[in-house]
């Protein structure tokens, strides 16, 4: 099997692209594709797959995000950011243009070569302070939904945050991902706030299973948890990740997320284990 692809990251949240307007890939073939071609190790290696198709209403192109482990994800923010700007590239999509997503449209914008500004799903849920019971012990998180379905989101304080050893606090990511009082479980977003208002952000991903890099949506849940309960004040909001440093402005219930995307590797899939 021969599948045209792109490999690009964005903030360190890396994926592989590839045009299923030509290779037509059923939903059953794209879940068995993404969980190949995403183990690192055995086959290019990356946290999503992201397949472009044709629109299927007004916007420029429809995208579909498939997670590491196969399952399709509503939305992903840096992942919108970088395919906006392979539609860009490639002439698909003009400067500006309309991403249509699982989760509803997401207009996105050139800024300059490399940086891309993409309007998050706006929230649909919000619960501020929300106590839930951890081995016992009580935890308040608050619970973000971006779009319709939701993209689900915890928003949980760690102090000290930037100092931490993730390996300390992965079990405690992992129940809180898995919890019973979220149904569709959760992405689970660490933070602390710095005296100069900037946010360090550290983000298990649901479907990854693991810590990642950056995550777009988490990055904007975060921001505007913050920003609603008054613990934060700039705009844009700056929040440090693992894969670098992103922004968010949040204005009402809108959020716009912007950072650098970096084109890896154009080439061919030539895995001799895909059927």
């Amino acid at each position: 099997m021969k599948v045209p692809f792109y490999k690009m990251q964005g903030a360190g949240n890396d994926f592989i692209l590839i045009d299923n307007r030509e290779l037509n890939f059923s939903s059953d073939q794209l879940t068995k594709f993404s969980a190949r071609v995403c183990t690192r190790r055995v086959s290019v290696g990356a946290d999503t797959l992201i397949a472009v198709e044709e629109a299927r209403g007004a916007g420029d192109f429809y995208a579909r995000f498939f997670n590491a482990d196969g399952s399709e994800a509503e939305m992903c923010g840096n992942g919108a950011r970088c395919v906006a700007r392979w539609a860009y590239e490639t002439g698909i999509a003009k400067e500006k243009m309309i991403i249509e997503t699982i989760a509803g449209d997401v207009p996105a914008e050139r800024l300059d070569a490399r940086t891309y500004r993409v309007q998050l799903n706006s929230p649909t849920v919000f619960e501020a302070d929300k106590t839930i019971q951890v081995d016992g012990k009580e935890v308040i998180v608050d619970y973000v939904e971006l779009g319709n379905p939701g993209i689900p989101h915890l928003v949980v304080h760690v102090p000290d945050l930037a100092m931490t050893e993730l390996e300390t606090i992965f079990d405690f990511a992992r129940k809180l991902r898995n919890h019973a009082a979220f149904e569709k479980g959760a992405n689970v977003n660490f933070y602390d706030i710095l005296p100069d208002q900037t946010v360090v952000e550290r983000t298990y991903e649901r479907g990854v299973e693991d810590f990642t890099l950056a995550c777009g949506t988490g990055t904007g849940s975060t921001a505007f948890a913050l920003t609603k309960k008054g613990l934060v004040k700039n705009d844009p909001v700056v929040i440090e990740v693992l894969g670098g440093q992103l922004q968010v402005n949040v204005i009402a219930d809108e959020l716009y997320l912007i950072g650098d995307t970096n084109i890896v590797v154009n080439g061919t899939i030539l895995d001799e284990d895909l059927a």
